[in-house]
């Protein structure tokens, strides 16, 4: 088990469908201590608040975090406020289509039998509490109500994130790395950025929802 200091944390910041899943695998067979997703869930409430000081004083329960609420919008800001040495990984798709795909696909296989969730689907459905998946919809996607998976608006969203992210990190050199875990030379850059020892040649691709590659 690896524990880090304080200030050295690790936080997978890029968006649900681009890998995350892969990455709290591979952080945890690597021995970093990771985050109790279901405790960190509540913390969507705070995130809608713009409050982070709980979850600043969650991140005090590991060394690596991913998911919601770190894989959302503004959290970084205030991680890196509270972390500044901390590594910071955006996980990317190949395009922003197949992001809104995967995403689209996903929660259609959660929540609406296959189908492209609709606002009732959503509404009904439970992720911890029932309708979060429509709150969280809300919070993030500016698409019409009755269009909620609206592939344009998905896509800005995508472009807006990564670009956001990247721009933030743009003058501290180390501080992030911009993966894809299906290129192959990813695994190996991941270590790299980690400064640990390589425990295998690819990522294991995890909680892949269709026949699109990660």
């Amino acid at each position: 088990m690896i524990y880090l200091s304080r200030n050295k944390k690790i936080f997978c910041i890029g968006l649900n469908k681009t890998g995350t899943t892969t990455l709290e695998f591979c952080l945890d067979e690597l021995g970093f201590r990771m985050g109790d997703q279901l405790k960190a869930k509540p913390l969507l409430d705070d995130w809608a608040k713009r409050n982070f000081k709980p979850i600043i004083k969650y991140c005090k329960s590991a060394d690596a975090f991913q998911d919601s609420p770190f894989s959302l919008p503004h959290t970084y800001l205030a991680l890196h406020s509270a972390f500044p040495r901390a590594k910071f990984i955006l996980s990317v798709r190949n395009n922003p289509d197949q992001w809104a795909d995967s995403i689209t696909t996903f929660h259609g296989k959660l929540w609406a039998n296959g189908n492209t969730p609709t606002k009732e689907d959503l509404q009904n459905a439970i992720n911890h509490t029932k309708g979060r998946p429509w709150k969280v919809n809300r919070l993030l996607f500016n698409t019409p109500e009755d269009d909620p998976y609206n592939r344009d608006v998905l896509k800005v969203f995508y472009d807006n994130h990564n670009r956001n992210v990247v721009d933030y990190f743009k003058t501290l050199p180390g501080s992030l790395l911009v993966l894809n875990v299906a290129k192959k030379e990813s695994y190996r850059d991941f270590c790299e950025f980690l400064n640990v020892k390589p425990m295998r040649e690819l990522f294991p691709i995890k909680n892949s929802t269709s026949d699109l590659k990660l």
